[in-house]
């Protein structure tokens, strides 16, 4: 049986968007606010409706959060999002801890086979054309993370 994937994104009802000012070293002008959401990638065989089960029990709070399975981005009307999680190799305690609860469980009705995470940034408004780049240098550390803007990869 091959291995399918199930994407998650997870979302706090009560956030609203703040000034990328404070996600940024310096301003970048323009009227540019942020949302940020997290985003989780299950490798597995078995059961779909298990990984499910185990994505709401594990990575969600039901009265703050809302969870998204498959499919694209969850927010609409955002100029781009980027997406930056841990290289491989690099210590990440969240999955870490997923990993370690996964294996304490026995029986979960699927076999994970790999997981990925990452912070999710939805970037609204209008700004200079250079705004990716600068999200890029000032968010990413390129020492630890690899990231995602749009259908680019980079850093892997």
């Amino acid at each position: 049986m091959a291995n399918e994937e199930l994407t998650v994104e997870v979302v706090g009802r009560f956030d609203e968007r703040g000034s990328c000012d404070e996600l940024l070293y310096a301003s970048v002008g323009g009227d540019l606010s942020f949302r940020r959401t997290r985003w989780y990638c299950f490798e597995f065989r078995g059961g779909r409706a298990s990984v499910e089960s185990f994505a709401r029990a594990t990575l969600v709070d039901v009265v703050s959060q809302e969870v998204t399975f498959g499919g694209g981005p969850v927010l609409e009307g955002y100029r781009f999002h980027l997406d930056y999680g841990m290289k491989k190799g690099v210590l990440d305690l969240e999955k870490e801890t997923i990993l370690a609860y996964y294996r304490e469980l026995e029986d979960t009705g699927f076999a994970l086979e790999g997981l990925r995470l990452a912070t999710r940034i939805y970037v609204f408004g209008d700004a200079a054309s250079g705004v990716r780049k600068q999200f890029i240098r000032d968010v990413v550390n390129p020492a630890i993370h690899m990231y995602t803007i749009g259908d680019e990869r980079s850093g892997a």
